[in-house]
């Protein structure tokens, strides 16, 4: 197949990439800068530059490539786009992430309706989101939670947005959980390392993990399989953050995280950070595992972080 990658030298296409090179494919992958076409190249790709917020730049990169099928891995969370992580006001660091989840997924629809490719995968986002009503583990029929009335909740309104639009297009959404891996949480191992990444009340919020490879192996699945609908790509065992944040310290070879109450980790990191920690649910991958044959290589956060930080 001829497979064009929106997104191929961020974190996950960088492992997705080569996978897809490897089970002969034709890979097009783009890059936000011409100094990264080198780095695409490397990964067995045609390397192109596309801004995916110019509806002429996609559309012009999608016709050049004629591919059977486009995957979306657009963001701009790295340091380099987005600068500092700043979790107390997710609106203002994922503000160009959210237009690429907005705006660009609608250039890249756009694009595909007008040269004719059947297929369309997308990035969604299954970690602590899931609703906040019932246990800790939601499936892909259970709502998101949008945390109205917070600042994270223009981008949770987002990720729906681009969701309904993939799947009006016949497409799949992956919602992928936390992602770890190369590159993915060096910036959080910092933080635990510094005693500044604090486990807030009595950390019984669930979050959902994947390791970027079993993320990237999945994907695959998804393009070859032509797959349709929402699939929750997580790994084995949702865990709550008294679990997952003193095992990520100690695989870190850091102290134990240092435990503040709810009400001052509102003040100083907002509601999103009390939500995951305090009442966040997890999500199941009962479904990728049945619909697409998905099998982990990291089935549990427990034994990925060992081996990532060892």
């Amino acid at each position: 197949m001829r497979v064009f990658v929106a997104g191929g030298s961020g974190v996950l296409g960088r492992r997705l990439v080569p996978r897809l090179v490897a089970r002969g494919h034709q890979v097009t992958a783009t890059t936000t800068s011409a100094a990264k076409l080198g780095l695409v190249q490397r990964l067995g790709a045609t390397g192109v530059v596309m801004d995916g917020l110019d509806a002429e730049s996609v559309g012009e990169a999608v016709a050049a490539a004629r591919p059977d099928a486009v995957v979306h891995q657009m963001t701009a969370i790295s340091m380099a786009h987005a600068g500092k992580p700043d979790i107390k006001h997710p609106d203002r660091w994922f503000a160009q992430t959210n237009r690429l989840r907005g705006e660009g997924t609608d250039h890249l629809l756009a694009a595909a309706a007008a040269t004719g490719v059947p297929h369309v995968v997308a990035q969604g986002y299954a970690s602590w989101n899931g609703i906040r009503e019932g246990g800790p583990v939601k499936t892909e029929e259970d709502p998101l939670d949008l945390l109205e009335g917070t600042a994270a909740q223009a981008g949770l309104e987002t990720l729906r947005y681009a969701e309904d639009a993939v799947l009006r297009a016949g497409g799949a959404v992956l919602r992928y959980g936390a992602f770890y891996g190369p590159g993915a949480i060096d910036d959080q191992v910092e933080l635990v390392r510094k005693r500044q990444y604090p486990l807030v009340g009595r950390g019984t919020g669930y979050s959902s993990w994947v390791h970027l490879d079993d993320a990237a192996s999945a994907t695959v699945l998804a393009v070859e399989q032509k797959a349709r609908g929402v699939f929750n790509v997580v790994d084995d065992e949702p865990g709550p953050a008294s679990e997952w944040l003193p095992w990520l310290a100690a695989c870190a070879g850091a102290k134990r995280p240092r435990r503040v109450p709810a009400w001052l980790a509102r003040l100083l990191a907002g509601d999103q950070a009390v939500v995951m920690m305090t009442e966040g649910r997890g999500f199941s991958n009962a479904k990728a595992k049945r619909e697409l044959g998905w099998e982990l290589r990291h089935p549990s956060w427990r034994q990925g972080f060992a081996e990532e930080l060892a």
